[in-house]
Order: C-alpha cells, then sequence, then structure tokens
C-alpha cells in the first residue's frame, strides 16, 4: 500500500480522498489544535503532528519516514494572495509557505507529490510562484503538471476552482480533466431540508429518506446524523429571507432591507437544480453570499455544507461551530481527492506491471 504524508492537512478532505483511493496516511500535519483533534477523531489510524510546519527541524521530525514516503500531498495556506498588486504579492510571507512543503519533499523524495492552493498561485505576479514552484520541484527531478480544477466536473455539488500541482520523479504523470457526473444541490441536500431557524441537535436521527444516489452515497454506514443545526437568525434577517422567493436573491428586496456586503451572492438563495457557490467559511450567514436553503428561511448548516463539499455523514466535525465552519469550508472536496488519487493510484500500478513484465 502506498504511503501518504499530507501536510497543512486541515481537517482531512485530501486524506479521506486518498484513503478511500486505497492508500495509507501515515502522518499528517495541521497547525490548528481544534482542527487538528478533529482529523485525529475521524482518521484515527494517522499520527498528528499538531505544529506549525514552519518552526519543525525537517531532518528531525521526519526522519523515521525516509525512504519509507511515496507520496507527499497537502495545500500550503494562502492567505497572502487576496491582495492586489505584483509587489505586495511578493512581499507577504505567506505566500512563500510552499517553500517548506518543498523542503520536505526534498528532504523525503518521495515518488509523488500533490500540492493544492488557489488558483491565483498558477498566474499571480506574472506566474513568478508557478516559475518557482516549478524550478525547485524540476532541480529533485520531477516532472510537473499543473491546472486549475473544478470540483463539479467530478461530481461535487459545488463550482469549487482550485489549482493542483503534480510531480513525479522522473516521469510526467497527468492530472485527471474529469468525470461524467454532475451533481445538484438539491440532489445533494433535500433529504435534510426540514429545520427552521435555531432547530436541530448536534447529534439526532434521520427524519427523511434519502432520494439520491448522491444522498445514499453520503449516507452509506451513517446511522445518526451529525451537525445539522441550523442558526437561529435574527427577526430582521428572518424578515428578509421570507421576502425572498425560490431562485431569487437581493433584487427583490424593497429599500429598506438592502444591506451593505462586498459579498457576492450576499442575500440569495441557492439554486436547487444547479451547483452550490464555493462554500466558504462563513456559509451560516445569508450576508456573506449565495448560502440561503433553496426554499427554507435559514443558512445551510454544517452538515449540509459538508454534504456539497462531499464529505459523507459519518464524518463528524469538532469543536466550535466557527472552527466547524472553517473546517468545512477549507477542505478540498474529498470526491474530488479520490478521483486525484486513483489517477496516480492507476500510474503506480501500471509501472509496476511493467517492470514486472521487464523482469519476466
Amino acid at each position: 500500500m502506498l504511503k501518504v504524508l499530507d501536510l497543512f492537512s486541515g481537517v482531512g478532505g485530501l486524506s479521506l480522498g486518498f484513503i478511500k483511493a486505497g492508500f495509507d496516511i501515515v502522518l499528517a500535519n495541521e497547525i490548528d489544535k481544534t482542527i487538528a483533534d478533529s482529523y485525529k477523531k475521524n482518521h484515527k489510524n494517522v499520527k498528528m503532528i499538531n505544529e506549525d510546519l514552519t518552526n519543525l527541524e525537517v531532518e528531525s521530525v521526519f526522519k523515521d519516514l525516509k525512504g519509507n514516503i511515496d507520496l507527499v500531498i497537502g495545500g500550503p495556506p494562502c492567505q497572502g494572495f487576496s491582495q492586489k498588486g505584483s509587489r505586495r504579492l511578493l512581499e507577504d510571507d505567506r505566500n512563500f509557505l510552499f517553500r517548506y512543503y518543498y523542503k520536505v519533499v526534498k528532504y523525503l523524495k518521495p515518488t509523488y507529490f500533490l500540492m493544492e492552493n488557489v488558483p491565483n498561485i498558477l498566474t499571480s505576479g506574472d506566474g513568478v510562484f508557478k516559475d518557482e514552484i516549478y524550478m525547485l520541484f524540476q532541480d529533485l527531478g520531477y516532472k510537473i503538471d499543473s491546472n486549475v480544477i473544478n470540483a463539479f466536473d467530478f461530481g461535487v455539488p459545488q463550482v469549487r476552482k482550485r489549482a493542483f500541482i503534480l510531480g513525479k520523479l522522473s516521469e510526467k504523470i497527468s492530472l485527471p480533466t474529469g468525470s461524467n457526473l454532475n451533481t445538484t444541490v438539491k440532489e445533494a441536500i433535500s433529504d435534510l431540508s426540514y429545520l427552521n431557524s435555531g432547530e436541530g441537535e448536534e447529534i439526532q436521527n434521520y427524519r427523511m429518506k434519502p432520494v439520491s444516489l448522491y444522498q445514499l452515497q453520503m449516507r452509506e454506514n451513517s446511522l445518526k446524523l451529525y451537525n445539522h443545526k441550523a442558526t437561529n437568525h435574527s427577526v430582521v434577517a428572518l424578515e428578509r429571507m421570507q421576502l425572498i422567493p425560490k431562485g431569487r436573491g437581493k433584487e427583490v428586496l424593497p429599500q429598506e432591507h438592502l444591506t451593505k456586503s462586498i459579498y457576492s451572492g450576499t442575500w440569495s438563495r441557492m439554486i436547487e437544480d444547479a451547483p452550490s457557490v464555493t462554500i466558504t467559511t462563513r456559509f451560516d450567514t445569508p450576508s456573506s453570499g449565495k448560502f440561503t436553503h433553496p426554499y427554507l428561511h435559514r443558512a445551510i448548516t454544517v452538515r449540509e455544507a459538508a454534504r456539497i463539499q462531499s464529505f459523507p455523514d459519518t464524518f463528524i466535525f469538532y469543536g466550535s461551530k466557527t472552527s466547524q465552519m472553517k473546517q468545512v469550508g477549507n477542505a478540498v472536496p474529498p470526491l474530488l481527492a479520490e478521483y486525484i488519487a486513483h489517477s496516480i493510484m492507476k500510474d503506480y500500478k501500471q509501472k509496476k506491471l511493467i517492470k514486472i513484465r521487464n523482469e519476466i
């Protein structure tokens, strides 16, 4: 079984996808204690290092993995890419955390590596970040493929575009280009569409049966429903949502209900028969984006957001609600991760088979 190290792991969306594809995650690293605890509770067989990777001495921390890791995965944080202007981008240290990821890859020299990040990492600063990443890893002997991938093209009920950089020692391997699966918001969460504002418990029974293949997939082996608790909205917020019919948004609100917001889709309902917009870390607030339920007067719950991110119902989010939203909103959709993992596994098995044939 191919052994994997997950850096900057978050709650483990990438890890889960690779586990489902048959990989063995042996070690993960996450700086946030609550998120690291949530990772550990969902991945009980994985050792977790809850530290700032930039403070770790690579040679001492990862020495036991030397020669025993086939793949390094991870998504170095990228907060600085929200800034405007090439100079400010280059002056922000947060944009260069990929260098620490590189140091680990350089030391372990796995056969493969997979880096996930915001799409801007491939274009910002006139390509300076992409150029440096390519140069660093090519100097180690890796052949690289990179692309911006939309999770919706892989069956995830969400338009979520992220950059992936995939490398392999000596030979090039290509990222997958998509599947024939498309999933809508309705197919993802309609079996959970019954809570009103302020209702629900952290642990409860299912009230409705699954009505789509996606819901069946998400509910497999789940006996209880977790994290399905609706935000207790204010009276004013409820008044606004009640004025917005299915498929509409703030354009129907009277002047006295219009608010200033920097977020696209503010006070807009999700469209049932379409994918969701990108799930962020503020999906419990109607003013923060297109996160109002398709027809109920509330924002989506943590569990509904997790469904839209393709986390199965057996995956439980722990900690405060703010932390749970961060765990869900920052994760790589496990279903997308699984497709990428399968493409790597396929490449490995093909090369292994060729090697066996050549030895006969």
